[in-house]
């Protein structure tokens, strides 16, 4: 029987509240449920993963488009909520880290990155902590000035299959967690693991002041990065495997249960101290700007 998370979203008072990225299917005349209508949803698992250990969690809308109402702003989710996890999902786009994407395939989700981003910004001006997956962590790296392969399989030198399709969440390769690094403290004694991969794209360039805490095994692919700890600075940390898929008996043998308590013990200490922050991306509300111009064009 799998064991639970430690219950640190409790305490002896309320539960911690955790927003949720939202994922998006855009508007579609041919769907014949919800017809043209647009979606934000967030995938089961990691819902039920942040749940595990007590947490609340409360999907994160767009409050932007054509059928916005009212006056609340992701700022006012960032304010009550006690961090974020950023979602996984479509591509990112490459003109959000200023490359022409090589093929239309990689064209990803524009208006989703706006939205993201500008989630990322909100949360990051209230000090409140943020974990990404997958995407998350591409998203995250992209927000604070990195860069992404576009598809690692055709851009890095002797690259391994980080995706495969039909297998989805039982493909999975080795990482070799960084010595001295947070993820080392949290997993003491454990140089090499095995994790789920479920993506094509990846970290190129690893943006200014974040660390790397793991890499793949053998080819050398970013796969868990945080945010240096200087003083005053939020909490920050991304894995690029899916911890929210990991079961027990699957195949990928490494518990993911002490990086969500990581994660939900720096909520708990930043609703009680936050540690606001500056825009990542020198655009304060710009992002919040072009994701409505953005949306309002797909009309």
């Amino acid at each position: 029987m799998k064991h639970p998370a430690k219950n640190l979203a409790t305490g002896a008072g309320p539960r911690l509240k955790i927003g949720l990225s939202a994922c998006f299917q855009h508007a579609d005349p041919s769907r014949p449920l919800f017809t043209n209508k647009t979606l934000q949803y967030v995938e089961q698992s990691i819902a039920h993963w942040i749940m595990s250990a007590g947490a609340m969690v409360v999907m994160v809308p767009c409050p932007t488009g054509e059928t916005a109402r009212g006056d609340v702003t992701l700022g006012h989710y960032a304010e009550w909520l006690d961090g974020v996890v950023m979602h996984g999902g479509a591509d990112v786009w490459p003109g959000s880290y200023g490359e022409a994407p090589l093929k239309d395939a990689w064209l990803g989700d524009r208006v989703r990155d706006l939205y993201d981003l500008a989630v990322v910004e909100a949360f990051e001006q209230a000090g409140k902590p943020i974990f990404g997956v997958c995407r998350g962590l591409q998203l995250i790296n992209v927000a604070f000035g990195g860069t992404l392969y576009q598809d690692i399989e055709t851009q890095h030198p002797n690259a391994q299959q980080h995706r495969n399709a039909a297998a989805y969440d039982q493909h999975f390769h080795e990482i070799d967690i960084v010595p001295g690094t947070r993820l080392a403290q949290m997993y003491p004694g454990m140089e090499r693991t095995t994790v789920n991969s479920i993506h094509h794209q990846g970290i190129k360039a690893l943006a200014p002041d974040f660390v790397v805490e793991a890499w793949s095994y053998p080819d050398a692919v970013p796969e868990a990065i945080r945010r240096r700890a200087h003083r005053g600075r939020g909490y920050i940390a991304a894995t690029q495997w899916h911890p929210e898929f990991h079961r027990a008996g699957s195949g990928g043998g490494f518990d993911d249960t002490a990086i969500l308590q990581d994660f939900l013990a720096a909520c708990a200490r930043a609703k009680v101290r936050p540690r606001p922050g500056h825009s990542p991306f020198r655009i304060r509300d710009r992002a919040a700007r072009l994701l409505r111009q953005a949306l309002l064009l797909r009309r």
